[in-house]
Parts: C-alpha cells; sequence; structure tokens
C-alpha cells in the first residue's frame, strides 16, 4: 500500500503547480515593472486570477510594447514614475495598501549596464533598496519578493549548474547589481523584514523569452526585428549556452511562492523567505545558435542569420541554475520544453503581424499553459480518486478495531 501511495505522489508532482484564483481573488497587489516584458505578462495573469492590482513603472521604453499591444493597464492601477524616486515609491505603496509587493522593475540589459552602469545601479540596487523601506512602514504587506536573475552568481563558466547557496558576483555592471540588489534582500530580511512580520524572499529565473518583448541585445526580439526587415540575423555569440524558458515558467514559480510566503509558517529548518532558483530543465540550457535557428526556420525559407564579427564587451558564455529546492519544496517544476517556448515566443509575434487581438492572445497562452493535457489530467486525477476512495474505506474500518 505505502508503495502504490508514494507512486501515486509522483502522479500527482507531474501536475504543474498553478496559481490559486481562490487566494489571489480580490487580494491586493503592488507589482513594479508591470509596463515592461516578464512584468507585463504576469500583471495580466494576476488580472486573469482576480486580484487587485496597482503597477509602478516607467513608462514602456519600446515601441511597440506588450504594455501597450496586450492593454496590460485594461484591468488595473497603473502609476507611472520612476523606482530611483524613494518619496514616490513610498507614496504609491502606502496608497495600494497591498498585501503582497512583486519587485520587478530593474534596468534588465548587460550591454546597457555597461553603456551606463550609474544608472544600472542606482536602479537595480537602491531602486530595490527604495521598495524594501517603503514596504516596511506598510502595515498591510505580508510578502515580499524581489525578483533578480540567474546572472548574480559568480560566474566561473563551469558545466555546473547554481544553487542558491553559490557565491553571488557578476562581470557586468547588470549581473553585478543583481548580486548587490541580493545582498540587500537579506539585510533588509536580517535587519527589518522578521520583527515587521514581512516574509521577504528573492527569486532567480533563467534566459526567459516569450511574446511581446521588444527590448534591444535581447536575442528573441533582435530576431524578429530583423526578420520583419527582411534582413539577416546577426549574432553576438552563437555558441553561447543559456538556460532558455518561457516566461510563464518562472512567473508560475513567483506566484507559487507568494502563495507560499502568505500562507505558511517559517522554521529554522524550512523557511520560505529565502532565495529561490526558478530555471528550466538542465536539458533546455541551450546555445544560441539553436534558438536562432528555430525562430528563422519556423519564420520562414527566406530567413538567415550570420555570427557578428564585431567586438562586444564580455557576456557569459555558460549558465545554469539548479532548481532542485523549487521542485522539492513548492513543487515547481517547468511545463514547456525550450522547443516549445521558441515555437510560443514565435507564434504570438506571427500573431501580431497577423493584427491579432493581443490583449485576449497573451490571456489565451496564458491558459494555455495552466491546462494540463487530456491523458495527464486522466490519469492523475484516476490515480487521486483511488487514493481518497482508500482513504475513505479505511476510516470506518480503523474505528471499528478502536470500538
Amino acid at each position: 500500500m505505502a508503495k502504490q501511495n508514494r507512486a501515486v505522489e509522483s502522479l500527482e508532482m507531474t501536475a504543474p503547480v498553478l496559481p490559486n484564483p481562490a487566494f489571489w481573488r480580490g487580494r491586493k497587489v503592488f507589482l513594479t515593472g508591470h509596463t515592461g516584458f516578464k512584468g507585463g505578462w504576469l500583471a495580466l495573469w494576476l488580472q486573469q486570477l482576480g486580484a487587485d492590482v496597482t503597477g509602478y513603472a516607467l513608462a514602456p521604453d519600446t515601441e511597440p510594447a506588450l504594455f501597450d499591444l496586450a492593454d496590460v493597464a485594461h484591468g488595473m492601477r497603473s502609476v507611472i514614475a520612476d523606482i530611483r524616486d524613494a518619496d514616490a515609491v513610498a507614496l504609491a505603496l502606502a496608497s495600494a495598501q497591498a498585501e503582497i509587493v512583486l519587485h520587478l522593475a530593474a534596468q534588465p540589459l548587460v550591454r546597457a549596464s555597461y553603456a551606463d552602469p550609474l544608472t544600472t545601479y542606482a536602479t537595480n540596487v537602491m531602486g530595490t533598496a527604495n521598495v524594501l523601506e517603503a514596504a516596511r512602514h506598510v502595515r498591510s504587506v505580508k510578502v515580499v519578493q524581489v525578483i533578480t536573475t540567474d546572472k548574480c552568481y559568480d560566474n566561473r563558466e563551469w558545466e555546473y549548474p547554481y544553487r542558491e547557496t553559490d557565491r553571488l558576483g557578476g562581470h557586468d555592471p547588470y549581473s553585478n547589481s543583481k548580486a548587490c540588489a541580493e545582498l540587500v534582500v537579506d539585510s533588509y530580511r536580517r535587519s527589518f523584514m522578521r520583527e515587521a512580520g514581512i516574509h521577504l524572499a528573492s527569486a532567480r529565473a533563467g534566459n526567459v523569452i516569450g511574446g511581446g518583448d521588444w527590448a534591444v541585445d535581447r536575442i528573441v526580439p533582435d530576431c524578429i526585428r530583423a526578420l520583419l526587415a527582411e534582413q539577416p540575423i546577426d549574432i553576438r555569440s552563437p555558441g553561447a549556452i543559456r538556460p532558455w524558458q518561457h516566461v510563464l515558467e518562472p512567473l508560475a514559480g513567483y506566484l507559487a511562492l507568494a502563495q507560499r510566503l502568505a500562507t505558511e509558517i517559517d522554521t529554522p529548518s524550512a523557511s520560505w523567505a529565502d532565495a529561490w532558483n526558478f530555471g528550466p530543465d538542465a536539458r533546455d540550457a541551450r546555445s544560441v545558435a539553436w534558438v536562432v535557428e528555430r525562430l528563422a526556420r519556423g519564420w520562414g525559407p527566406d530567413a538567415r542569420w550570420s555570427a557578428s564579427t564585431a567586438p562586444h564587451p564580455h557576456e557569459a558564455h555558460t549558465l545554469k541554475l539548479d532548481c532542485s529546492k523549487a521542485l522539492a519544496r513548492l513543487g515547481w517544476q517547468p511545463r514547456w520544453p525550450a522547443e516549445t517556448a521558441v515555437a510560443r515566443s514565435l507564434g504570438w509575434y506571427q500573431a501580431w503581424r497577423k493584427g491579432a487581438d493581443m490583449h485576449t492572445y497573451t490571456l489565451d497562452e496564458i491558459a494555455a499553459w495552466s491546462r494540463l493535457d487530456d491523458a495527464a489530467r486522466t490519469t492523475i486525477l484516476a490515480a487521486v480518486a483511488v487514493r481518497r476512495g482508500e482513504r475513505r474505506s479505511a476510516a470506518p474500518n480503523s474505528s471499528k478495531r478502536h470500538v
């Protein structure tokens, strides 16, 4: 019987950890970075779940932008302001009276950090400090989650994936600023948040791709711009290995972690208020060339690419994440492999190109990620029903033995 129950538990673990609408419905959330790529997707998902969302960010810095194309602001309050303005952050957060703070606002680009390191540090380090300082003075806040990056680790260019306890570092200003942000989080957690009853965690994702990203110097939007212009795709580091994942994968992890932070009690041996990796399966650590080849093939026969010969600043060559902790404790695991992530990303841009309603299309993508395929659903539900039946039948027998 024990062996059978363990098998059923294993089957249940194959189901994705989905955000719980009952938890999020009506819950007040303060989301920074909602005008960006990941923040825009997360804002729409939270709206779909019924959350009461207040967003805080600068206006979109690309044209087009997911924020506009998918009408992200439609179902939320949107505050357009600078994360570096401590007074504005404090006022917005106090006005929102949020219970959960999700901090995604950042200067997110490696090459931009070389061009303007001071703005990068001011945004990513002091911006984080501004959010944490504001949060600790708002009595309604119970959970804060700061989103950093897989690049916050001291990358030794080795084949081993990085765990949450590995050394922080960062060669370029962007990566280093995110490592600094992690140190700010750790200090605030120890110095202020525990005493204030606020559960503070950080989350580190891999190389996130998906529809609606138009940033400069990111592989998918760079490819899309070249393909739309019918120009060859110019690739900087075709051999670089990255942990590719669809944007919905880490967002699901962030939501699952926020739910646990809000509902579970920390113990010295099992704290939820900690650092967490949300990266793809190790098999999805692929080369840049692998991604570009699939984008080009999916676009059409005329698409072509070549390796750039121009000099470029240093970027990491190999980077992987160990997500054993998220799997073991949260039950989180990626759903869409890299092949699917690339195909879904390309599908979004092709739908936009054809004039689709991108608000509806993006919400449909969230719904598609959330659905189990029929075979998996049938297997898991049948196994769960069997186990529940065994428990019900065992209960009367147990009571009879004790009468």
